[in-house]
């Protein structure tokens, strides 16, 4: 049973920490259920209820910022909902074609999201950016936040 919670454990992080920078996976709530499979599988004695709590908070809070990030840059540059919608889906197809299509796929997404809603090129230039930017910025949040979380568990864990 213990070699299962462990395995468990491994694989809820390691797609957690996947999904940090992955857009269709949970990454924070993954990362954090695999934390705390961790400190289960040893009975919560190095790792407990005060820092599960606080690993909890992180992870509450590395997934509003990424949907904040998202929505301030889009936002900011006068992106509507369907270049929101466009640059979330063109992440998505963009994981498909490696780095290039992660760093385009939400832009061309934004852009061709915004031209559905309005004629106007440039505004749709200006949102893709937004839109892009702010996905950007939202997974750099999660991203230090994931890492900090596996760092505050491992801190407490060995020290």
């Amino acid at each position: 049973m213990e070699i299962l919670a462990w395995v468990l454990c491994v694989l809820l992080v390691v797609a957690g920490v996947a999904g940090l920078v992955l857009p269709a996976i949970p990454g924070p709530l993954l990362l954090f259920l695999g934390l705390w499979a961790a400190a289960w599988a040893e009975g919560f004695a190095y790792v407990g209820l005060g820092t599960l709590l606080v690993l909890g908070a992180m992870a509450a809070l590395a997934s509003l910022a990424d949907f904040v990030a998202g929505a301030f840059g889009a936002h900011r540059y006068g992106a509507s909902a369907r270049s929101v919608a466009g640059a979330t889906i063109g992440a998505v197809v963009g994981l498909f074609f490696g780095l290039i299509g992660l760093l385009l796929g939400p832009f061309i997404g934004a852009v061709l999201g915004e031209l559905s809603a309005r004629r106007d090129l440039l505004a749709a230039g200006r949102a893709g950016w937004g839109a892009t930017l702010g996905l950007i910025l939202g997974t750099a949040a999660k991203v230090a936040l994931g890492l900090a979380m596996v760092a505050l568990f491992l801190a407490v864990r060995l020290f």
